[in-house]
């Protein structure tokens, strides 16, 4: 599942050939985009922008109406220009947008709907801003009112948690716990505040870091840049412990360990000596 700074890249360059231009054209294999199109025809509007929200991905028109799409492990979206050719076959395309520069396309794209303005304030699994890490309208106060509501469950699963905070995947999940010292097998009932505190600023910073580091202004859909986390120009240096199981870490030494954590069976990676569990146990890996 992409993490939040995919999204947030994907967004921009969807933005930049996007909003403002005239539709020209719209097409879907999705029997309800198709129908939304045909009551509320979209060629003849605009863009007026496009926004990620966590891990999903909107598109606000001027008539009102808003594309919600989620990319899963399977969608992604391309840029093109006007007969450029595809990277991926035809079969794969589930949503067009056009313009007179740009062509949008939405492949294996697994969620997508169209919504009003006053579904889209309702819907329940789309993140608010305030809770979105690479939001300008962030609230870190109300995020670690929603991480302590968790008290009963490990650090690391609340932290993929979309409706505490939206934008953290699974390798931002490791590295955040690594860079606050905490144990990812941790309860969120035995932090102090203090470390309530650093677990969402660190993830903000995290995500935000990588968002900031290759987003400039050219027209590309973000395709997988390695993220970074550590201070190193070395790619293979890139992050602390993810990935890296039986290496040594990269602050002290010990051996990083990994072990498959939750309900959905993700993978953490973390070091020992440096993320100790605040009783004094040791937790396998």
């Amino acid at each position: 599942m992409p993490e939040g700074d995919t999204i947030f890249r994907t967004a921009r360059a969807l933005g930049r050939a996007l909003t403002g231009k005239l539709i020209t054209g719209f097409r879907s294999t999705y029997p309800l985009l198709t129908r939304f199109n045909d009551d509320t025809p979209l060629m003849g509007q605009t863009v007026e922008q496009v926004e990620s929200r966590g891990k999903w991905l909107l598109i606000h028109f001027s008539g009102g109406g808003t594309l919600a799409t989620h990319m899963l492990m399977s969608g992604s979206w391309h840029i093109y220009r006007p007969r450029e050719r595809w990277q991926q076959p035809r079969m794969n395309m589930r949503i067009v947008i056009e313009n007179s520069e740009y062509c949008a396309v939405g492949f294996r794209v697994p969620v997508a709907k169209m919504l009003k303005p006053q579904e889209l304030a309702r819907a329940t699994g789309i993140p608010p801003p305030a809770i979105d890490v690479l939001s300008e309208q962030f609230d870190w106060a109300e995020v670690s009112r929603r991480l302590l509501a968790c008290a009963d469950e490990q650090v690391a699963d609340v932290l993929l948690h979309q409706e505490v905070m939206a934008g953290v995947g699974n390798v931002f999940k490791s590295e955040v716990c690594f860079v606050t010292g905490i144990n990812p097998f941790s309860k969120v009932a035995s932090l102090e505040r203090s470390q309530v505190t650093a677990l969402v600023v660190e993830s903000q910073r995290l995500v935000a870091a990588n968002v900031l580091e290759d987003s400039g202004d050219t027209i590309v859909t973000y395709s997988g840049r390695r993220r970074r986390t550590t201070h190193e120009s070395d790619p293979g240096a890139s992050l602390w412990v993810y990935g890296r199981d039986g290496e040594p870490c990269r602050r002290c030494g010990e051996r990083v360990h990994r072990r498959i954590q939750g309900p959905d069976a993700r993978v953490t990676f973390w070091c020992q000596r440096c993320q100790p569990m605040s009783d004094g146990s040791i937790v396998d890996g």
